[in-house]
Protein backbone atom coordinates (compact mmCIF):
# COMPACT_ATOMS: atom_id res chain seq x y z
CA UNK A 1 0.00 0.00 0.00
CA UNK A 2 3.09 2.62 0.78
CA UNK A 3 4.77 1.74 -2.31
CA UNK A 4 1.17 2.51 -4.21
CA UNK A 5 0.50 5.53 -2.48
CA UNK A 6 3.87 6.73 -3.32
CA UNK A 7 3.38 7.01 -6.99
CA UNK A 8 1.64 9.89 -8.71
CA UNK A 9 -1.48 8.48 -10.20
CA UNK A 10 -3.48 11.72 -11.23
CA UNK A 11 -3.09 15.01 -12.98
CA UNK A 12 -0.18 15.89 -15.26
CA UNK A 13 2.45 14.78 -12.58
CA UNK A 14 5.25 12.09 -13.63
CA UNK A 15 5.03 8.50 -12.39
CA UNK A 16 7.96 9.32 -9.98
CA UNK A 17 6.81 12.76 -9.02
CA UNK A 18 7.43 12.21 -5.04
CA UNK A 19 10.67 10.45 -5.14
CA UNK A 20 12.01 13.33 -7.81
CA UNK A 21 10.78 15.62 -5.13
CA UNK A 22 12.37 13.72 -2.46
CA UNK A 23 15.56 14.28 -3.87
CA UNK A 24 15.00 17.80 -4.55
CA UNK A 25 14.10 18.57 -1.16
CA UNK A 26 16.87 19.68 0.87
CA UNK A 27 15.31 18.48 4.31
CA UNK A 28 15.11 14.80 3.47
CA UNK A 29 18.45 15.09 2.40
CA UNK A 30 19.95 16.22 5.34
CA UNK A 31 17.67 13.63 7.14
CA UNK A 32 19.58 11.29 4.85
CA UNK A 33 23.11 12.50 5.87
CA UNK A 34 22.49 12.38 9.50
CA UNK A 35 20.78 8.63 9.72
CA UNK A 36 23.58 7.25 7.54
CA UNK A 37 25.94 8.67 9.40
CA UNK A 38 24.31 7.71 12.63
CA UNK A 39 23.78 4.34 11.34
CA UNK A 40 27.75 4.00 9.91
CA UNK A 41 29.31 5.11 13.25
CA UNK A 42 26.84 3.49 15.78
CA UNK A 43 27.53 0.06 13.98
CA UNK A 44 30.72 0.09 13.30
CA UNK A 45 31.65 1.36 16.99
CA UNK A 46 29.27 -1.69 18.48
CA UNK A 47 31.34 -4.12 16.03
CA UNK A 48 34.57 -3.40 16.79
CA UNK A 49 34.28 -3.13 20.59
CA UNK A 50 31.63 -6.56 20.57
CA UNK A 51 34.50 -8.11 18.43
CA UNK A 52 37.08 -6.87 21.04
CA UNK A 53 34.94 -8.06 24.21
CA UNK A 54 34.41 -11.59 22.38
CA UNK A 55 38.01 -12.39 21.48
CA UNK A 56 39.29 -11.52 25.12
CA UNK A 57 36.26 -13.20 27.05
CA UNK A 58 35.18 -15.70 24.93
CA UNK A 59 36.39 -18.36 27.01
CA UNK A 60 34.73 -17.07 30.16
CA UNK A 61 31.71 -16.87 28.23
CA UNK A 62 31.37 -20.45 28.07
CA UNK A 63 29.55 -19.98 31.87
CA UNK A 64 25.68 -18.86 31.57
CA UNK A 65 26.76 -15.98 34.48
CA UNK A 66 28.92 -14.15 32.64
CA UNK A 67 26.80 -15.00 29.08
CA UNK A 68 23.94 -13.43 30.85
CA UNK A 69 26.15 -10.46 32.23
CA UNK A 70 27.31 -10.03 28.63
CA UNK A 71 23.45 -9.91 27.17
CA UNK A 72 21.42 -7.86 29.41
CA UNK A 73 21.42 -4.70 27.76
CA UNK A 74 19.37 -6.76 24.77
CA UNK A 75 16.18 -7.18 27.46
CA UNK A 76 15.96 -3.57 27.82
CA UNK A 77 13.90 -1.92 25.30
CA UNK A 78 15.62 0.56 23.28
CA UNK A 79 12.85 3.60 24.48
CA UNK A 80 14.18 3.07 27.78
CA UNK A 81 18.18 2.70 27.05
CA UNK A 82 17.63 6.63 25.37
CA UNK A 83 16.23 7.19 28.47
CA UNK A 84 18.70 6.15 30.42
CA UNK A 85 21.29 7.95 28.06
CA UNK A 86 19.06 11.03 28.85
CA UNK A 87 19.29 10.50 32.40
CA UNK A 88 23.20 10.21 32.91
CA UNK A 89 24.10 12.31 30.09
CA UNK A 90 22.00 15.55 29.62
CA UNK A 91 23.45 18.65 30.89
CA UNK A 92 21.46 18.52 34.03
CA UNK A 93 22.09 14.66 34.08
CA UNK A 94 23.71 12.35 36.86
CA UNK A 95 27.45 12.43 35.09
CA UNK A 96 27.12 16.61 34.82
CA UNK A 97 26.25 16.46 38.49
CA UNK A 98 29.00 15.04 39.44
CA UNK A 99 31.25 16.56 37.50
CA UNK A 100 30.10 20.31 39.09
CA UNK A 101 30.09 18.54 42.44
CA UNK A 102 33.81 17.27 42.09
CA UNK A 103 34.40 21.06 40.98
CA UNK A 104 35.41 21.02 37.55
CA UNK A 105 32.87 22.66 35.84
CA UNK A 106 31.81 26.27 37.05
CA UNK A 107 28.41 25.19 36.47
CA UNK A 108 26.34 22.21 34.54
CA UNK A 109 25.50 24.06 31.71
CA UNK A 110 28.83 23.64 30.85
CA UNK A 111 29.14 20.39 30.06
CA UNK A 112 29.50 18.66 26.59
CA UNK A 113 26.18 18.36 24.99
CA UNK A 114 25.50 14.77 24.33
CA UNK A 115 21.99 14.59 23.69
CA UNK A 116 19.68 16.61 21.47
CA UNK A 117 22.93 17.75 20.05
CA UNK A 118 23.02 17.96 16.09
CA UNK A 119 25.75 15.26 15.85
CA UNK A 120 23.57 12.64 17.24
CA UNK A 121 25.71 11.68 19.77
CA UNK A 122 23.65 10.74 22.56
CA UNK A 123 21.73 8.37 19.66
CA UNK A 124 25.23 7.03 18.34
CA UNK A 125 26.19 6.14 22.30
CA UNK A 126 22.27 4.19 23.10
CA UNK A 127 23.01 2.18 19.90
CA UNK A 128 26.50 1.48 20.28
CA UNK A 129 25.91 -0.33 24.40
CA UNK A 130 22.92 -1.69 23.10
CA UNK A 131 23.99 -3.26 20.03
CA UNK A 132 27.56 -4.65 21.73
CA UNK A 133 25.56 -7.76 23.17
CA UNK A 134 24.18 -8.80 20.16
CA UNK A 135 27.62 -8.32 18.56
CA UNK A 136 28.82 -10.78 20.93
CA UNK A 137 26.15 -12.98 20.54
CA UNK A 138 26.84 -13.62 17.23
CA UNK A 139 30.25 -13.84 17.10
CA UNK A 140 30.49 -16.03 19.84
CA UNK A 141 29.83 -19.37 18.46
CA UNK A 142 31.69 -18.53 15.50
CA UNK A 143 35.22 -18.31 18.53
CA UNK A 144 33.72 -20.99 20.15
CA UNK A 145 33.87 -23.48 17.14
CA UNK A 146 37.06 -22.22 15.87
CA UNK A 147 40.24 -24.57 15.88
CA UNK A 148 42.63 -22.76 18.49
CA UNK A 149 45.56 -25.15 17.18
CA UNK A 150 45.99 -22.82 14.25
CA UNK A 151 46.63 -19.64 16.75
CA UNK A 152 49.11 -21.80 18.22
CA UNK A 153 50.89 -22.81 15.06
CA UNK A 154 50.86 -19.24 13.87
CA UNK A 155 52.35 -18.19 17.27
CA UNK A 156 54.86 -20.65 16.94
CA UNK A 157 56.16 -19.74 13.44
CA UNK A 158 56.41 -15.89 14.91
CA UNK A 159 53.30 -14.68 14.03
CA UNK A 160 52.09 -11.41 16.84
CA UNK A 161 48.96 -10.64 17.68
CA UNK A 162 47.88 -8.89 14.49
CA UNK A 163 49.08 -11.81 12.75
CA UNK A 164 46.90 -14.08 14.86
CA UNK A 165 44.21 -11.93 14.06
CA UNK A 166 44.46 -12.16 10.50
CA UNK A 167 45.39 -15.50 9.46
CA UNK A 168 43.71 -17.55 11.70
CA UNK A 169 40.65 -15.48 12.92
CA UNK A 170 39.46 -13.01 10.21
CA UNK A 171 38.74 -15.65 7.74
CA UNK A 172 36.49 -17.29 10.41
CA UNK A 173 34.78 -13.81 11.31
CA UNK A 174 34.68 -12.09 8.11
CA UNK A 175 31.31 -13.04 6.58
CA UNK A 176 29.14 -13.46 9.69
CA UNK A 177 30.97 -9.65 10.55
CA UNK A 178 29.68 -8.50 7.34
CA UNK A 179 26.24 -9.57 8.24
CA UNK A 180 26.07 -7.99 11.71
CA UNK A 181 26.96 -5.04 10.40
CA UNK A 182 24.11 -5.32 7.79
CA UNK A 183 21.63 -6.06 10.64
CA UNK A 184 22.38 -3.39 12.47
CA UNK A 185 23.31 -0.86 10.11
CA UNK A 186 19.71 -1.41 8.64
CA UNK A 187 17.81 -1.26 12.24
CA UNK A 188 19.35 1.79 12.80
CA UNK A 189 18.45 3.42 9.87
CA UNK A 190 15.22 2.42 10.55
CA UNK A 191 14.84 3.12 13.64
CA UNK A 192 12.30 5.62 15.48
CA UNK A 193 12.24 5.51 19.03
CA UNK A 194 15.55 6.44 20.31
CA UNK A 195 16.24 9.56 17.72
CA UNK A 196 12.58 10.67 18.16
CA UNK A 197 13.88 11.21 22.21
CA UNK A 198 17.19 11.84 21.87
CA UNK A 199 17.41 13.66 18.60
CA UNK A 200 16.67 17.17 17.60
CA UNK A 201 14.23 19.02 15.21
CA UNK A 202 17.06 19.81 12.73
CA UNK A 203 17.96 17.36 10.96
CA UNK A 204 15.70 14.80 11.77
CA UNK A 205 16.76 10.94 11.18
CA UNK A 206 14.67 9.55 8.18
CA UNK A 207 12.12 7.73 10.63
CA UNK A 208 11.11 10.61 12.26
CA UNK A 209 10.98 12.67 9.52
CA UNK A 210 8.41 10.42 8.26
CA UNK A 211 6.69 9.91 10.98
CA UNK A 212 5.87 13.69 11.44
CA UNK A 213 5.33 14.00 7.14
CA UNK A 214 2.95 10.91 7.60
CA UNK A 215 0.78 12.54 10.09
CA UNK A 216 0.56 16.15 9.67
CA UNK A 217 -2.73 17.74 9.64
CA UNK A 218 -2.85 18.47 6.13
CA UNK A 219 -1.57 15.19 4.93
CA UNK A 220 0.33 16.71 1.66
CA UNK A 221 3.65 15.33 2.45
CA UNK A 222 1.96 11.63 3.15
CA UNK A 223 2.89 10.75 -0.34
CA UNK A 224 6.55 11.87 0.35
CA UNK A 225 6.78 10.32 3.84
CA UNK A 226 5.59 6.68 2.06
CA UNK A 227 8.07 7.24 -0.90
CA UNK A 228 10.79 7.51 1.90
CA UNK A 229 10.22 4.25 3.82
CA UNK A 230 10.21 2.65 -0.11
CA UNK A 231 13.54 4.35 -1.11
CA UNK A 232 14.79 2.62 2.75
CA UNK A 233 13.32 -0.65 2.03
CA UNK A 234 14.86 -0.77 -0.92
CA UNK A 235 18.33 0.43 -0.11
CA UNK A 236 18.12 -2.25 2.49
CA UNK A 237 17.65 -5.04 0.29
CA UNK A 238 20.04 -3.65 -2.47
CA UNK A 239 22.61 -4.13 0.68
CA UNK A 240 21.52 -7.38 1.85
CA UNK A 241 21.88 -9.10 -1.70
CA UNK A 242 25.43 -7.43 -2.06
CA UNK A 243 26.81 -8.33 1.69
CA UNK A 244 25.27 -11.93 1.60
CA UNK A 245 26.29 -12.51 -2.08
CA UNK A 246 30.26 -11.22 -0.82
CA UNK A 247 29.43 -13.20 2.48
CA UNK A 248 28.59 -16.50 0.50
CA UNK A 249 31.76 -16.66 -1.94
CA UNK A 250 33.63 -15.82 0.87
CA UNK A 251 32.43 -18.79 2.75
CA UNK A 252 32.76 -21.37 -0.31
CA UNK A 253 36.64 -19.58 -1.16
CA UNK A 254 37.83 -20.08 2.53
CA UNK A 255 36.09 -23.52 2.35
CA UNK A 256 38.03 -24.67 -0.48
CA UNK A 257 41.63 -23.04 0.49
CA UNK A 258 40.66 -25.62 3.27
CA UNK A 259 39.75 -29.03 2.04
CA UNK A 260 42.86 -27.94 -0.51
CA UNK A 261 45.21 -27.45 2.44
Amino acid sequence: MAASDSFATEGNQPFFHFYLELWRNDTFLSALRVSVWVAFISTTMALIIGLFLTRAMFRLFKRDDWKFIAWFPMLIPHFVAAYICFLLFAPSGWFSSVVFQIGWLETMSQFPVFVNDPMYLGVILTYVWKEIPFVILMLLPVYQEMDLRYEDVSKTLGGNRWTVFKTVELPWIWPISLEVFLILFVFVLGAFEVPALLGVTFPKMIPVLAYDWFYQAGWVNRPLAQAMMVILSLLAIVAAALILTFSQRWRYKWASRRDDS
